[in-house]
């Protein structure tokens, strides 16, 4: 039975688990975060993902939780209303649409809870360093002893640390688009009832929607920015400050969201950028969803890519002939290129605004699960 370490337990990793102990893998997730990372904007799953997540077992739950807006307003940067829809929201599209919108945090807790009896997690650990020889790879953790895994997967995001052990430094593969994304929580203030606002002053803007059957507001804060120097651009403490002080200059509420991003405890910034590169694996190495092709939250299918290449990973892997990981990972990058290619695209479509309807129709289902 083949090891395989994956790094990261969000949401493409504890997938990917789950579909390689169904093809007979023994998956290892290690996770940095303590548990379960609270906190996240709503995020959708849309075209191919729902056939993952229905072929997952978890089409049902996932919906069950579903965010469930009314419509949403757009609001002049003094806060009138300046335009309205019931028909549809900037965040998650037409409200007919067979596409669910749900928490990442929910999320997140249905794969877990559907993959922890079976899949050992490492938590509040990561890893250090990777030696690969003909017959595996050594994984050095910070806190677990040291083990070896037939292949390693990097599922952990942006700033992957297995994407930089195996490929280089960060800044050779990420591309900045023009701006920085804060999420974070807070009481429902507004008393919003399953309806978003959305308002834009200069070069900031936010979107804001009631969550928690309207207890609680997720504010998704955006601004223009050229890329922030590494001590700021990765300091938590000086983002929130710097969030802080832009919310301040805000002519609507600006006061009370600034108050709510200083306290917020799931608190969260970074910048809005794509990974690129010309391949996703090295060895006994591969990366999968935003460690490897992150799109942006500009794009919308962030958790679409990650659901899927989870799913295809792990069938390439389990179609390969006596284990063969090379092929399984050239199989994998011929399935999932085009799918990738077509969803990064819709992030630069329409800089500071969505793709058009017909653009995600065609990104969302571009890659066939039964190649």
């Amino acid at each position: 039975m083949q090891t395989v370490l994956i790094s990261g337990g969000g949401i493409a990793g504890p997938v990917l688990a789950h579909w390689l102990r169904r093809h007979g893998f023994r998956p290892t997730v290690v996770e940095r975060a303590p548990g379960r990372r609270p906190g996240g904007q709503a995020v959708d799953i849309r075209g191919v993902a729902l056939d993952v997540m229905r072929r997952t077992g978890l089409l049902e739950q996932a919906s069950s939780v579903r965010t469930r807006m009314r419509g949403m307003s757009v609001l002049d940067p003094e806060g009138n209303e300046v335009h309205r829809s019931t028909e549809a929201t900037f965040s998650s599209g037409r409200l007919d649409s067979e596409d669910i919108e749900v928490l990442r945090d929910d999320l997140v807790g249905l794969v877990y809870e559907h993959t922890r009896e079976d899949v050992e997690y490492l938590f509040d650990d990561t890893v250090t360093a990777l030696h690969e020889d003909e017959t595996g790879v050594r994984v050095d953790f910070a806190r677990h002893a040291s083990r070896t895994f037939d292949l390693v997967i990097g599922a952990d995001g942006l700033h992957s640390t297995v994407r930089r052990l195996a490929f280089g430094p960060e800044e050779r593969f990420s591309h900045h688009l023009g701006s920085y994304l804060s999420v974070f929580g807070a009481e429902n203030f507004l008393g919003l009832d399953d309806w978003q606002m959305w308002l834009s002053d200069g070069d900031a803007g936010f979107g804001i929607m009631p969550v928690r059957d309207n207890t609680e507001l997720r504010v998704a804060f955006g601004f223009a920015s050229a890329p922030l120097a590494d001590g700021l651009g990765r300091d938590l403490g000086a983002l929130r400050e710097l969030v802080v002080g832009k919310l301040e200059g805000l002519r609507w509420e600006g006061a009370r969201l600034a108050e709510a991003a200083r306290k917020a405890p799931d608190f969260y910034c970074d910048a809005m950028a794509q990974i690129r590169m010309d391949e996703w694996s090295r060895g006994r190495v591969a990366l999968l969803g935003d460690a490897g092709y992150c799109p942006s939250p500009l794009s919308g299918q962030g958790t679409s890519l990650a659901l899927v290449g989870a799913y295809v990973l792990a069938d390439s892997l389990a179609k390969a002939p006596a284990g063969d990981h090379r092929a399984a990972f050239a199989d994998y990058e011929r399935r999932m290129r085009p799918f990738v290619a077509a969803n990064q695209a819709l992030a630069t479509e329409n800089p500071g605004g969505p793709a058009s309807e017909e653009s995600v129709e065609r990104a969302k289902n571009a890659i066939s699960l039964d190649d």
